[in-house]
């Protein structure tokens, strides 16, 4: 059989996915960011992409490698956050970097499972300060308007007349039925409800023409992001300080102001532990269908801990997919054709 897999393949399998235009167009945009921070006195950092600890968050799956030099898996990182708050703990400033990550089950028109990433951390800002930054930053790239900063809890009573802090899952699989064809499907909890109705109902009208930077997202989506307490429809609820950004319906960034409480960290990552030993993990990928895998602890990343014990100092992080801003500069309709070589073609 060896000799007829030529046969297979198509004859420009070898070429580049995208046209010279495009990678100039990348280099300019990498140039402009690097740019924007050296004028705002940001320091670039680089750290390793390889770790020995890793995400815990169940809708994230890591790539794991294996080594001789090591009797554990090491993991590929799905971004430099942990790597860069050991910096930011270890006495640095303002910090950022433009850092390959990897995801292990997403790849479609939005994804792909070796992506860049912009990650950047202001000490001494909040989440809301550091949306203003994000906001100068994508008008300088994309030419648009200035955003609208708008919250969670109104835009699910704008599209779907429902407070999302306050229902159950019964209540949310039932408002899905009626907006989504949703058949027989079984999802993991509230969140994962709220995140089909976002993603199905909601996330296709934000940013249209200028970002919408979405805030005040319920507690329990905090991920490392602190949380406070809100009056929202009359009653007393927490939410988290945390922000997305959208553009054309396309989520561009994610960004917190960071939890800098170790016990409060190592209580989430029991908590993701928990829900990663069940027997199956749900996640959403593009086409909003249900991928149940099989889900295994974690090794949390105790380097990451022991920084927090030090003394991780107030800080707000983001991080920002430059594969998805040059796509949506470039007015192309999916990754692949931002990318030099897709996973298709690595």
């Amino acid at each position: 059989m060896a000799e007829h897999e030529d046969d297979l393949v198509e004859p420009d399998f070898w070429r580049p996915n995208a046209d010279w235009e495009t990678i100039e167009a990348r280099a300019r945009l990498l140039r402009s960011v690097r740019e924007f921070f050296y004028h705002r006195h940001v320091i670039e950092v680089e750290t390793p992409l390889l770790s020995q600890g890793t995400i815990t968050d169940p809708h994230i799956s890591p790539l794991v490698v294996n080594s001789p030099l090591s009797s554990n898996p090491y993991y590929l990182q799905t971004s430099p956050e942990y790597a860069m708050k050991r910096l930011l703990a270890s006495g640095a400033g303002s910090i950022f970097q433009i850092a390959k990550a990897f995801r292990s089950d997403e790849v479609g028109r939005k994804h792909n499972p070796e992506f860049t990433l912009l990650e950047w951390y202001r000490l001494g800002w909040d989440h809301l300060q550091l949306i203003e930054e994000v906001d100068n930053l994508l008008v300088e790239c994309l030419g648009c308007g200035r955003g609208d900063t708008v919250s969670y809890y109104t835009l699910f009573q704008q599209y779907l007349e429902i407070n999302p802090h306050c229902c159950d899952e019964n209540q949310l699989r039932q408002v899905a039925e009626r907006h989504i064809n949703i058949g027989d499907m079984a999802l993991a909890d509230t969140d994962a409800w709220l995140d089909l109705l976002f993603s199905h109902c909601i996330e296709p009208h934000l940013g249209q023409g200028r970002p919408t930077f979405v805030v005040e997202y319920p507690h329990s989506q905090a991920a490392l992001a602190q949380v406070k307490e809100e009056l929202i429809d009359g009653e007393r609820v927490h939410v988290a300080k945390r922000f997305e950004v959208f553009f054309e319906g396309l989520e561009l960034a994610n960004g917190y102001h960071e939890l800098t409480d170790p016990k409060e960290q190592k209580r989430r990552f029991a908590v993701d532990q928990e829900k990663l030993s069940l027997s199956g993990s749900q996640c959403l990928v593009d086409q909003g269908s249900i991928d149940q895998g099989t889900a295994e602890r974690r090794p949390v990343d105790q380097r990451l801990l022991a920084a927090m014990e030090s003394g991780l100092p107030s800080c707000a992080g983001v991080a920002l997919g430059i594969d998805r801003l040059l796509m949506l500069m470039l007015g192309k309709d999916s990754l692949s054709e931002v990318l030099v070589f897709d996973f298709y073609k690595a």
